[in-house]
């Protein structure tokens, strides 16, 4: 009888365990779920800044000190539960003291963060294998079910590793106004057509921002006559996407208005 009963209670016990552990399962799915699902928002705030809203996180990319080509802009600084930056240069990769307790990222290689699996990959920041600005860092990582690359300030052609280790984006946002450290337009356009993303959003391009002596960037029309006969969209600064309204083929051009 006390075998029968010390069964019985192990029985019990076992299935009790495997219980709570399908449960904390269950709930751990459920909110993986709700990270990679519903709409991102994506807001312009200047230059390569951008925030990234959805799945229960902020991301935020890129906030700059306002001079030169960013004079005009006010600095980025919206509440985040994570910076990405490309670089450590002014114009992509300036922190307030605001964000002191916020995780960061500014190196290349493979991250988990917040629930979120962020890659970072090593491109050259120049047209000198990175001799004279080092190494741009682009980003890759899904949020809300939405598969992002952000370029930062790419200067180098799309090699095949590059091109291997980051997939085929729903969303690439990609510099388009050249200078010294970034694609000129036809550059930006053999990235596009290299790694074909669904939604095309051009960053690093003249506005009225710029300290004309001190900016040595164009504005986006060149890389949109360049991309003649891609739909092109220009609205303000705020783009929502979801999975399920992405391009189901083709891909199309969305050019985000800073709202001075």
């Amino acid at each position: 009888m006390k075998r029968r009963h010390l069964l019985k209670y192990a029985s019990a016990t076992f299935v009790s365990t495997l219980g709570l552990g399908l449960a904390a399962n269950y709930q751990s799915f459920q909110a993986q779920e709700t990270k990679q699902s519903g709409s991102l928002t994506i807001k312009g705030l200047g230059h390569t800044a951008f925030l990234f809203t959805g799945g229960g996180q902020r991301v935020l990319v890129n906030p700059f000190k306002a001079v030169g080509c960013t004079a005009g802009y006010r600095e980025p600084a919206p509440t985040a539960d994570l910076v990405l930056l490309s670089s450590r240069l002014f114009d992509e990769g300036f922190l307030t003291p605001g964000y002191a307790n916020v995780e960061v990222l500014d190196e290349p290689g493979d991250y988990s963060i917040n629930g979120l699996s962020v890659q970072g990959v090593s491109m050259p920041h120049d047209r000198l294998n990175g001799r004279r600005f080092g190494t741009n860092v682009a980003w890759v990582w899904q949020q809300a079910g939405v598969k992002i690359v952000h370029l930062g300030g790419a200067a180098a052609p799309i090699s095949v590793e590059d091109k291997i280790l980051i997939g085929r984006p729903d969303v690439l946002l990609v510099p388009v106004g050249g200078g010294p450290k970034a694609y000129m337009p036809e550059e930006a356009v053999a990235a596009v057509r290299s790694l074909n993303p669904k939604i095309v959003v051009p960053t690093h391009f003249r506005t009225q921002a710029a300290d004309a002596s001190a900016c040595e960037i164009v504005g986006v029309s060149e890389f949109l006559t360049l991309m003649a006969g891609t739909p092109v969209t220009q609205g303000d600064d705020t783009l929502s996407v979801s999975a399920s309204s992405l391009p189901s083929s083709g891909m199309r051009v969305e050019v985000l208005s800073y709202a001075f």
